[in-house]
């Protein structure tokens, strides 16, 4: 690993990096000692990522069978999408696991990124104490709901940090009609789980990822007040997250043959029943979407792109 990268990881810490150990040799997925997997045995592959899927547990509870499988160890840093983006953009990150299309997009489009993904979906929620100050309980309409929040003054929680989960938010509000700002509204530049707690602590709203918010539901008082389009709310609310490689044109420091096994068994139906199996006080966190009779190939590359050939 170069001195750049291992410096980076370090410098992470505190909890936003999980680095599992890896195992060599075994016969998952048809890998056996000194075999096929033997070019990249004992390599490590650097994934960012959101705080999502590291908070919830999810990537812990499933890396193992990659690791074991290649022989290999997976440095997950969890920093929210901006972040993982950029530190990705800089040569820091393999692969990178992330939550916010048009981030993505762009990331794309600027050469950073490659073999792009559909990986798998929960959505958003809007959460808030129980005794709902705003009066939000139950609207069918996000925007409303947010209108609403603004206008009593009602406090609320925005991450502020860049995140996939702040970049919903302010999407959410520009299609609101609201452009939010005064002591009722409190940025904090912090992680999902940070970020309820805050809430959590002042009787406030935020805006949540569902998988996040079933992991701390126990500790903490917040209520689902508005749902999202697992539950039939709105389809604005979902959350959709997609996996890509780091482009070794440009970074020739990228681990890119490790980037694309692992995307590989990410995607894979096995990984991927592990993902739907992946739960938390009884409850579904996360719901796999790479696999598919029908797939949709705009996954592969930016949004609304194509090629001017393709029109001859």
């Amino acid at each position: 690993m170069p001195i750049q990268r291992r410096k980076f990881i370090a410098a992470v810490g505190g909890g936003a990096l999980a680095s599992i150990a890896g195992c060599s040799g075994t016969d998952g997925g048809g890998q056996s000692e000194g075999g096929s997997s033997a070019g990249v045995t004992g390599e490590t592959l650097t994934l960012t990522t959101t705080t999502s899927t590291y908070d919830t547990g999810l990537l812990d509870a499933i890396h193992s069978d990659f690791e074991e499988m290649y022989g290999v160890t997976v440095d997950a840093v969890a920093q929210g999408t901006g972040a993982a983006l950029e530190s990705a953009r800089n040569g820091d990150s393999d692969v990178v696991m992330v939550h916010a299309r048009g981030l993505e997009d762009e990331f794309m489009q600027n050469g950073y990124g490659i073999n792009r993904r559909d990986l798998m979906f929960n959505d958003f929620v809007i959460v808030g104490p129980e005794n709902d100050p705003a009066g939000i309980q139950g609207m069918e309409s996000a925007t409303e709901a947010l209108t609403t929040i603004a206008e009593s003054e009602a406090a609320f929680v925005s991450r502020g940090d860049n995140s996939g989960t702040h970049t919903k938010e302010l999407n959410l509000w520009e299609a609101a009609g609201t452009d939010p700002g005064g002591e009722w509204y409190q940025e904090i530049g912090g992680g999902m789980g940070e970020a309820l707690n805050n809430a959590n602590q002042q009787g406030a709203y935020t805006l949540s990822d569902r998988g996040t918010f079933i992991s701390q539901r126990s500790e903490i008082d917040l209520t689902i007040l508005v749902q999202g389009p697992i539950e039939g709310g709105p389809e604005i609310l979902s959350n959709p997250y997609g996996v890509m490689a780091v482009n070794p044109g440009v970074h020739d420091n990228a681990n890119y043959d490790l980037a694309m096994a692992y995307i590989g068994w990410i995607t894979s139906p096995g990984a991927q029943d592990a993902i739907s199996n992946y739960e938390m006080n009884g409850e579904q966190l996360f719901f796999p979407e790479a696999v598919s009779e029908d797939p949709n190939f705009q996954q592969y590359v930016p949004e609304g792109w194509s090629s001017d050939s393709s029109e001859e």
